[in-house]
């Protein structure tokens, strides 16, 4: 078994830091759709900006895998396993992206202030107000939360498997 190299330190803090505000904004997400009242404007308010900060840090973190490219993966893992986990990363950092933007869609379509914090930062709309594209942007946001909480589900089973079957290093280029 071979080891794998070390991912570097800012990939590293970007990795486990978006991990924490992606598994939060996905149970901010779920708890919001299945609350009324009061709670879920606490919900709306932490559920937005939370959403534009994984959209620039995803941007950052994309940028930093320009200027610091991961480490190889293990000559020996199959062919297949490889594509796959290129395949999937690739998947991540498009959903990691395109979930804030449809979001910030949805809302610009229904004609919804985007507040960052308060009253006294708003986004600007990226789309004119549209019901109907709302609808649309609204299935697909939901559809997309699907999606991103099965691959993020796929990635931590890999990085087990990885780390606790294969034992290969790939979990611990990502954890020392």
């Amino acid at each position: 078994m071979s080891s794998a190299k070390s991912f570097s330190l800012p990939s590293r803090i970007l990795h486990w830091l978006m991990a924490v505000m992606i598994l939060a904004m996905l149970f901010i997400g779920v708890f919001m759709a299945s609350t009324v009242g009061p709670n879920y404007y606490r919900l709306v308010t932490l559920h937005r900006p939370l959403g534009i900060v994984i959209l620039v840090l995803a941007l950052l973190r994309l940028a930093n895998r320009f200027h610091s490219p991961p480490p190889a993966l293990p000559a020996e893992l199959p062919p297949m396993m490889k594509i796959a986990a290129k395949a999937s990363h690739i998947l991540l950092y498009a959903l990691m992206i395109a979930m804030p933007l449809v979001g910030w869609g949805m809302l610009s379509a229904g004609g919804y202030p985007i507040p960052l914090w308060g009253q006294s930062v708003l986004l600007p709309p990226i789309l004119p107000h549209d019901p109907a594209w709302w609808a649309f942007l609204r299935s697909t946001h939901t559809v997309l939360a699907f999606l991103l909480f099965g691959m993020v589900l796929l990635h931590v089973g890999a990085a087990l498997f990885h780390g606790l079957i294969r034992r290969d290093g790939v979990l611990r280029s990502m954890t020392r």
